[in-house]
């Protein structure tokens, strides 16, 4: 099976910043993935707790009340979306933040202010293309 096809691939997209949901909602969009968004973690747990099974969770580090590390955390001891990739895409690049990250066992790491959003789609595609099972 080809992983770079996008059809039916499903992103949730965590990030407080609604404008910076709306830009990788349409990217993802105009690439074929279909999209979810949550503005906090808790939204974002919510809907995996309510079945939600995306192929990929984007989330930020940086958002209030519970931050990015904490909600990978959650969905793992909840063992919440197994087979979903994580990734964190974030402006926080400080080693510490990548270092909890890995330990935490996401995918990828991608910082925003380095990458344009059409680049973030890419590299998803290429982190969908080694998902395993």
């Amino acid at each position: 099976m080809e992983g770079t096809d996008t059809s039916k691939r499903l992103v949730l997209l965590v990030d407080d910043d609604q404008l910076l949901l709306n830009i990788y909602t349409l990217k993802f969009n105009n690439s074929g993935f279909k999209v979810e968004t949550g503005k906090t973690a808790a939204v974002a747990l919510q809907k995996l707790r309510d079945g939600l099974a995306p192929d990929v969770i984007l989330c930020d580090l940086v958002m209030p009340g519970v931050d990015g590390l904490e909600l990978i955390q959650k969905i793992k001891v909840e063992s919440l979306s197994l087979r979903s990739k994580i990734v964190v895409l974030t402006n926080q690049c400080q080693s510490g933040d990548v270092e909890k990250a890995k330990v935490l066992g996401v995918d990828g790491y991608i910082v925003k202010a380095s990458t344009i959003p059409s680049e973030v789609v890419e590299e998803v595609k290429k982190i969908l293309s080694t998902k395993t099972g």
